[in-house]
């Protein structure tokens, strides 16, 4: 019996259950869709995969180096203290490390990677069974820097942010430095040349309107408005580029006169939080239980 992409497409979308796993249930039960859904139950895949819809929008990040190469990932799970789990840091160990020692650079590749006869799809499903919750593989993201240059690792509240900085020279101190000040700030962008103009306008924008609202501002000429206006654009855009920023070590300094203190550069940041860009349902814990009883 052949398996067809279609065949495994339409058990993928009635279980839940990962692509490899469902094309190995229908190789075994001869592309039997009903055997195949048994077949996955019996394994406990089936039971991982109705979970499948659910939320998972807490966890952990992390970032590992290891010569040349870091990685930055995120590991969801349904509530905080399923990420507090031993089980659940044990995880998150055990894929970052498989994610270092690979090449993969995004979360697919991840979840092809093969480790002790199992992929990592397989290994978060198995996960999701034993834990009771959806653990997901979010985000996965490589950097790779140049020889001579410097990686800095930060991570917040054991993972709830993960940074990762590149340098122009190597100096632990200030990548560190930089990774901390970016997990603080979270600045949009490295530099005014990186600003877009998209942000540029909506601002301008915003300052005209605040402006023309203030009386005392209405009988100054257009020139010397324009020149306020500009004034409060780079107050603002201050606020949005790392480089510009007041120094997280030193109020005192921006990061650039920082940078420059120590003869260094910024080439690059990522910086990852938990959860971020997910829509979190809120539930009635109450209501929840009492639905689940009948009781009305």
């Amino acid at each position: 019996m052949v398996v067809t992409a279609a065949m495994v497409k339409e058990l993928r979308e009635r279980t839940g259950a990962g692509m490899l796993d469902c094309k190995k249930a229908l190789e075994e039960n001869e592309g039997n869709i009903e055997k195949a859904i048994d077949y996955l139950r019996e394994k406990g895949i089936a039971k991982a995969a109705k979970k499948a819809d659910r939320v998972a929008a807490e966890g952990l990040t992390s970032v590992l180096v290891k010569g040349n190469d870091a990685v930055l990932f995120e590991l969801n799970s349904e509530t905080d203290f399923v990420a507090k789990n031993q089980q659940f840091l044990d995880l998150l160990e055990k894929i970052g490390n498989i994610i270092v020692n690979s090449n993969a650079s995004n979360t697919e590749e991840v979840l092809a990677l093969v480790s002790e006869g199992q992929t990592v799809e397989q290994l978060l499903l198995g996960a999701t069974a034993t834990i009771g919750e959806k653990i997901s593989l979010r985000r996965v993201m490589r950097v790779t820097k140049a020889d001579g240059q410097g990686f800095g690792a930060y991570k917040h509240m054991g993972g709830k942010i993960s940074v990762l900085t590149v340098t122009e020279k190597e100096d632990a101190e200030v990548a560190k430095d930089l990774a901390m000040h970016v997990c603080v700030f979270n600045p949009r962008f490295m530099d005014r040349a990186s600003v877009d103009q998209e942000t540029i306008d909506r601002e301008s924008h915003i300052i005209h309107e605040q402006m023309a609202q203030d009386a005392s501002l209405a009988s100054k000429p257009a020139k010397v408005l324009e020149g306020i206006a500009a004034g409060k654009l780079a107050k603002v855009l201050q606020e949005f580029v790392l480089v510009d920023q007041a120094f997280v070590k030193d109020p005192a300094i921006k990061v650039s006169q920082y940078l420059a203190q120590h003869k260094n550069n910024i080439v690059s940041y990522v910086r990852l939080a938990v959860g971020e860009g997910i829509e979190k349902v809120e539930t009635d814990f109450a209501a929840e239980v009492m639905a689940q009883a009948n009781i009305k």
